[in-house]
């Protein structure tokens, strides 16, 4: 049974899509793994030569890092944009991919998969969902992602119960008391962010004087302290958490003011996600340090067929950027095609002679 794309996303969010599926199977040209930038782009590109997709992501929305992570985080080597908040670019790529008719398979992760007869891929998700296509393009930024949680014994009590380690929706901290761990840019962007009107109240504790964030990021949390919308704690860190079946307060040491308790209605460890490949380690591809190996005449695997573009690959002179993983998706698209059709000529048709049509 082959599915049109358009259909599924209109059902995406119905509850038949959550639940094992049986014999029900997704059809398309290319299933691509990860929905971040690189992947949203393949579509576009791959959209150029005709040729439909369906993406496969962990996170509940599309986006990748830049949604789940950092979605205000200014971007400042994207062509034609001096400077772009990474949530905005997801938004660009999604209006630019949409001609295309995208499908998404949204909060499954990528668990197996199985040559079929006809040499397509047969891809199987944490929810049995089945995915088909004579191509698969591995575009999974680092990985499968897990957070760096601080070493307290008693911090899974509370995890989902006022600890949260990403924010996936700022208006659930509306009107709350908010404390966040954390000297990157996740940090600072989200202390900034919920204390612009959201969180009644925004604490920033980072066990160092010096950030890693972005200067500006710095600057506007300095001032923003200066002012008193945001409490400024340096060199302290959390030690301790309690409460009655709901964060109530942490321990903080200070090295100026020694122990401290603090109340609270979430703490926000931002330490940044540690990568893993998870079951794509599995699929017999050759990793170096976990990431994909790829040729890079056209970002091919050892796998004939799989393909692995952006931050999850590697190969000689690597750069981990969203522009570079741009100019591998082109190049892969254009293989994945004669792949699919061995038998077609293709010739490059510029954009700014014929436009872009839709499916």
């Amino acid at each position: 049974m082959r599915v049109d794309c358009y259909t599924i996303i209109i059902a995406v969010d119905c509850d038949y899509l959550r639940r094992p599926i049986g014999k029900f199977m997704i059809e398309t040209d290319i299933i691509i793994v990860g929905a971040g930038p690189c992947g949203l782009f393949t579509v576009f590109e791959a959209g150029l030569l005709k040729l439909r997709c369906h993406l496969i992501d962990a996170l509940p929305q599309a986006g990748g890092q830049l949604t789940e992570i950092y979605p205000k985080k200014p971007i400042y080597d994207i062509p034609g944009f001096p400077e772009v908040l990474a949530g905005d670019l997801i938004e660009h790529l999604m209006k630019q991919a949409a001609p295309f008719k995208p499908g998404f398979t949204l909060g499954e992760r990528c668990e197996s998969f199985e040559k079929a007869d006809d040499g397509s891929f047969i891809v199987r998700t944490s929810r049995g969902t089945l995915h088909k296509a004579p191509v698969v393009a591995i575009a999974g930024g680092l990985g499968c992602f897990e957070p760096r949680k601080p070493p307290i014994t008693n911090i899974s009590d509370f995890e989902d119960k006022g600890i949260e380690y990403i924010v996936r929706d700022p208006n659930f901290y509306q009107g709350k008391r908010v404390i966040i761990s954390g000297g990157g840019d996740s940090a600072l962007d989200w202390a900034i962010f919920l204390a612009n009107g959201v969180a009644k109240e925004v604490t920033l504790i980072h066990r160092s004087k010096s950030f890693r964030g972005h200067p500006d990021s710095v600057q506007k949390v300095l001032d923003m302290a200066a002012s008193g919308k945001i409490k400024l704690l340096t060199d302290a860190e959390v030690v301790g958490v309690q409460g009655s079946g709901h964060l109530e307060t942490i321990e903080v040491d200070s090295q100026s003011e020694g122990k401290m308790t603090l109340t609270t209605d979430h703490w926000l460890p931002l330490f940044g996600l540690s990568p893993k490949l998870g079951p794509l380690a599995d699929w017999g591809l050759n990793i170096d340090k976990n990431s994909i190996e790829v040729n890079t005449f056209d970002y091919s695997t050892n796998v004939p067929g799989i393909y692995a573009i952006g931050d999850i690959n590697t190969y000689p002179g690597k750069l981990k950027l969203i522009l570079c993983g741009f100019h591998e998706a082109t190049l892969m698209v254009q293989s994945a095609f004669k792949r699919i059709y061995p038998d077609k000529n293709y010739v490059l048709k510029y954009t700014t002679v014929n436009g872009v049509t839709g499916f």
